[in-house]
């Protein structure tokens, strides 16, 4: 075969083969949202599985030029407790300001972008000793947009707490 024959052939099949979409180059996969970006999209009012969300329900806004995300946990109309998030260079850093009057600051230890963000222990303010009671460690699952679980544990004299809440969007 001679080449000017080879090469007539193969134009017509990479001009078709690139028409169908060949595989996809670096550039033009999209890029895995960042975790902190993940987060954002929880803005709006949630309510536990189950429950009308009268009595109790969970606020998630942005503020401070899209920065930070406020989580204020509202129970009968009052606000109860607040955790902000917000970037530290590659990292997402989460302080609570719980009832009790201290506030934990958690750094994510999940890679960033994963689905399951996971905050654990780094310090705390106005916490007397490692022992009194406080927010310990939080995590997000969000793999499901509409149906988030948030597990937290708290640490005391007495040993870890967990709970866990399965939240749902209020209409």
């Amino acid at each position: 075969m001679s080449q000017k024959a080879s090469t007539s052939t193969l134009i017509p099949i990479l001009i078709m083969a690139l028409s169908f979409g060949g595989p996809a180059l670096a550039e033009d996969l999209e890029p895995m949202p960042s975790s902190f970006e993940q987060m954002s999209k929880l803005v709006g009012d949630w309510k536990r599985e189950g429950r009308d969300g009268s009595k109790f329900h969970i606020e998630f806004e942005l503020t401070a030029n899209n920065s930070v995300l406020v989580e204020r946990w509202v129970s009968r109309g009052k606000t109860h407790s607040l955790t902000l998030y917000h970037r530290d260079q590659a990292d997402v850093v989460a302080t609570h300001y719980c009832p009790q009057g201290n506030q934990p600051r958690m750094k994510m230890s999940t890679p960033d972008g994963a689905t399951k963000i996971t905050f654990d222990f780094w310090d705390a303010t106005n916490l007397a000793k490692p022992t009194d009671n406080h927010q310990h460690s939080l995590s997000f699952d969000l793999s499901q947009p509409d149906r988030v679980k948030r597990a937290e544990i708290y640490l005391s004299s007495a040993g870890e707490e967990p709970s866990e809440l399965v939240l749902v969007r209020m209409e």
